[in-house]
């Protein structure tokens, strides 16, 4: 599939059909984690397979994901950071993305959960002693099917012009200048990423030879670095359908402050 196609028709899977992934399946996933790992210079995170889903949905029921709504699946993925610091936190949800999107091309649906408001000694219980500092689990398992004359709810996307600068944050871009430097159909995608509760933190600034990644801060001044790791996924599979094979280089943090909001500076990608 292309990436394009695989990002307008993304959607976090939350039903599950009672059915385990056969060896075979839990061999290819496995081979994924190491090769994941392995691409990622093995310092940043680990994946860990936990298949008792029945044991860790009971655990976490009321109490992980969206308001103690806990997804249930047969199985589930721990990511596991090495060292807890910002370059991890941006480089495990990045590989994180992409094993769901590899997930995908064996037909399994996955969905993001959110366990770091659960108490460690219950997520000792869940996931082990050595893994009760896992922040986030990704539930996974066959989709169920969807009712045909059920229409799914529609999450509605910022406006390329409301997310892409031109040299500074605030400064309208215009779409021809996007048009010719090649980038209107990277930027019209990518909007269909996800983010946490669909809140589309990201903010861009082309300048010069290079776009500039932003993240909105909350009120109290965090980013949810997680969100930064999965758009610069999505940016760089998108930049390599146009010719561009390049990675995010990840800048010294700067705060932006414009229209009110504050926003972080998170990286640079050289076009």
């Amino acid at each position: 599939m292309l990436m394009s196609n695989f990002l307008k028709s993304r959607s976090s899977i939350r039903e599950y059909k009672n059915k385990k992934i056969d060896g075979e399946t839990r061999a290819s996933i496995l081979k994924i984690f190491e090769d994941l790992e392995e691409e990622a210079g093995g310092k940043y995170f680990n994946f860990i397979l936990f298949e008792e889903g029945e044991r860790v949905y009971g655990l976490l029921k009321g109490l992980a994901g969206y308001s103690g709504v806990m997804i249930e699946s047969p199985h589930y993925i721990g990511v596991r950071l090495k060292e807890v610091n910002d370059e991890s936190i941006i480089n495990a949800s990045y590989y994180a993305e992409k094993l769901m999107t590899k997930l995908s091309q064996l037909n399994l649906g996955s969905c993001w959960v959110n366990v770091k408001d659960v108490d460690k000694g219950i997520r000792a219980q869940a996931f082990g002693e050595e893994n009760k500092n896992i922040g986030y689990i990704i539930a996974f398992g066959y989709p169920k099917a969807k009712n045909p004359f059920l229409h799914e709810p529609f999450s509605s996307r910022v406006n390329i012009q409301d997310i892409v600068f031109d040299e500074e944050i605030g400064r309208p871009i215009s779409m021809e200048k996007l048009e010719n430097r090649g980038l209107d159909d990277l930027f019209y995608y990518i909007r269909f990423a996800p983010s946490n509760y669909n809140k589309q933190p990201w903010r861009f600034i082309l300048k010069n030879d290079r776009v500039i990644l932003l993240l909105e801060s909350s009120e109290d001044g965090k980013t949810d670095l997680m969100d930064a790791g999965i758009i610069m996924y999505y940016f760089v599979e998108m930049a390599k359908t146009i010719g561009i094979n390049r990675q995010w280089n990840i800048t010294e943090s700067v705060t932006i402050n414009h229209d009110g909001k504050s926003y972080r500076q998170i990286g640079e990608f050289l076009l």
